[in-house]
């Protein structure tokens, strides 16, 4: 026995102790939390004065329930009834005409009309990957540019929307006549991979989603670069990820265009992730002169009480009233003229075999170029973007 110290047995008598206090406050946890879920009046002597002797548990488990129902709430999806949504319309439309300079934030929210899941909705990715549920979607080339996407690009072309910051990576901006200098894609682009060994980064747009191949940490999408043979990478960035990348991100824009801004539009955001960028909220600037911020969601968010309106409306049907208050005519999403088509580069001989995605094709009975007439369906999201990104949340189950 070491000088000073406890003997082995002496150790192994003070683990024991340690131990059965531990297990007696569990089970004084468990008598509390039993006692406190029944009604007052269904309490025993024996029950009220267990809770008087255990003061600090009960304030303790008082304030789990506390917290439990507020991320409950938060979590819950919330329309206002049509004619306060109509008057909330009528205020947002009087701050797009009037604003100097606007800036529209997207989410997920804003594709969901798309049949592309959202992340914490009811039934986003998040939300039912907590649950343990499986994420599937139907084949994302399916997707077109919403009526939001759409009302987003005609604001543009009337200058009433000066820059669109994205956190989506599903393309549908740039798919709607959307000016690639008029957005930032801060997460990336699906259908766009770039190599990074040439100066400046050469971009191939395609007419499938590049991101087959690629996951977390891991980008290359497994085809070259036409001009200097080196490998492709997608432009995704994901959960934990920094982007660094010039485009699609086009991160300079974006935070040019919010120190200019004295208007910003929230569409469709949680805002969980860019309440985490400051320079997209000016937080340097004195709150006197920060721009007014807009937010359109069902769900709570963690600018709401910063916010000069909240809307609780779908996207669609918001941006359908604000475009009828403004007197617009929203465009109708036409495949002819998705600029993606023009935007594209071909693959290469040899290099037809290098994705098993579906191609978008200009009509949906034309097939698309390098497609192998797979059947659509709706089916588990495999790898990519969507999948990889967000399946990393999943617990692993050990292998027995």
């Amino acid at each position: 026995m070491a000088a000073g110290g406890l003997s082995r047995s002496e150790r192994k008598a003070a683990e024991r102790v340690r131990r059965l206090r531990e297990e007696q406050q569990r089970e004084r946890l468990r008598q509390v939390s039993r006692i406190l879920r029944k009604a007052a009046t269904e309490r025993s002597a024996e029950e009220g004065r267990l809770l008087a002797e255990s003061e600090d548990l009960v304030t303790e488990l008082q304030g789990r329930s506390r917290r439990r129902e507020g991320l409950k709430r938060r979590q819950e999806e919330v329309c206002d009834d049509p004619e306060e949504l109509r008057r909330k319309v009528r205020e947002l439309a009087s701050a797009v005409r009037n604003a100097k300079y606007l800036v529209v934030y997207t989410g997920a929210g804003i594709s969901t009309a798309a049949s592309i899941p959202d992340y914490r909705g009811p039934n986003g990715v998040w939300t039912l990957l907590q649950k343990g549920r499986s994420v599937s979607a139907a084949d994302l080339s399916e997707a077109e540019p919403t009526l939001t996407h759409m009302s987003i690009a005609r604001l543009h072309e009337q200058k009433l929307v000066q820059h669109v910051v994205s956190q989506n990576c599903d393309g549908l901006h740039l798919r709607s006549g959307l000016p690639r200098s008029a957005m930032s894609e801060l997460h990336g682009n699906m259908y766009i991979e770039v190599c990074t060994a040439c100066t400046p980064n050469r971009e191939y747009v395609r007419v499938f989603d590049v991101t087959e191949r690629t996951a977390l940490h891991r980008h290359q999408t497994g085809r070259t670069c036409h001009k200097c043979g080196g490998q492709l990478r997608d432009t995704i960035v994901h959960f934990g990820e920094r982007g660094t990348l010039g485009q699609p991100l086009n991160w300079e824009a974006a935070t040019q265009a919010a120190s200019k801004a004295d208007t910003i539009l929230c569409l469709g955001s949680s805002l969980k992730v860019l309440k985490k960028y400051p320079h997209l909220w000016c937080m340097t600037k004195p709150p006197s002169r920060r721009p007014k911020l807009y937010i359109v969601n069902l769900q709570w968010t963690p600018k709401d009480d910063w916010a000069a309106l909240k809307l609780h409306g779908k996207c669609d049907d918001v941006m359908q009233l604000l475009m009828d208050e403004l007197g617009l005519e929203i465009p109708r999403y036409s495949r002819w003229q998705d600029p993606i088509f023009s935007l594209a580069t071909p693959l290469r001989a040899g290099e037809e075999g290098s994705h098993s995605r579906k191609s978008l094709c200009r009509s949906r009975e034309e097939p698309g170029p390098g497609d192998r007439g797979a059947p659509l369906s709706s089916a588990p999201i495999l790898g990519g973007w969507f999948g990889r990104g967000c399946t990393k949340r999943t617990k692993r189950k050990k292998v027995t």
